[in-house]
């Protein structure tokens, strides 16, 4: 299926409708995305005792008890609203398995627009460099992969919220403002800017 915005608004004007088939289509529709955010921003202790196929079995049926928050804006995009259900539900999870009240370092994406946990450097890192099926080869992509998280370390929070929107989680320019709050031509120069670090950085892997 494809992903024109306006398919996806009329979608989900129906979900708004309380159009079950038409959450189900709109979840299909975006599923690599919201799957790709989860790996990215879960806790890596978590990952091998959390299945996330599950978690967005659970995410989708918190999405169709909230039928009514769907955005009827055709401008606001139905994705960042599944983004949130998801994050919600996200955020729930970690605060049970970490049995305390989440830390404010963890969540710095609240100083952009809602509080969702930050990206993993070493879920970005991992993701960037892909699984190499040689064992022989661990050592040497554990060390890439080591640089490639103090690289993004050291990149501005706001910087690496873009990049991840952007690159990781494939969300369009004009989604990746409203996300964050920002201008389009302010998430497009950091966008720029976050390509050039990442482009350094890999050049001297």
């Amino acid at each position: 299926m494809g992903n024109d915005p306006s398919d996806s608004y009329h979608l989900g004007e129906r979900v708004r409708q309380g159009d079950e088939t038409a959450l189900s289509q709109l979840w299909l529709r975006h599923e690599d995305r919201l799957r790709r955010m989860v790996e990215l921003r879960l806790d890596r202790r978590l990952l091998g005792r959390i299945d996330v196929s599950q978690f967005l079995r659970d995410a989708f049926a918190e999405a169709t008890r909230r039928f009514d928050e769907c955005p009827d804006d055709p401008k606001s995009h139905p994705i960042l609203w599944l983004r949130r259900v998801v994050g919600g539900q996200l955020v729930a999870l970690l605060r049970q398995n970490q049995g305390s009240v989440l830390t404010q370092a963890s969540m710095e994406l609240s100083l952009f627009r809602e509080a969702l946990p930050t990206t993993s450097s070493a879920a970005l890192a991992a993701q960037l460099l892909g699984q190499h099926m040689s064992p022989t080869q661990a050592a040497v992509r554990a060390g890439r992969i080591l640089r490639l998280q103090e690289a993004f370390n050291a990149m501005e929070p706001l910087d690496r919220e873009v990049l991840t929107l952007r690159h990781f989680e494939h969300l369009s320019l004009s989604q990746t403002a409203l996300e964050l709050g920002i201008e389009e031509s302010v998430a497009a120069k950091r966008y720029i800017l976050a390509l050039k670090q990442l482009k350094q950085i890999l050049a001297s892997q």
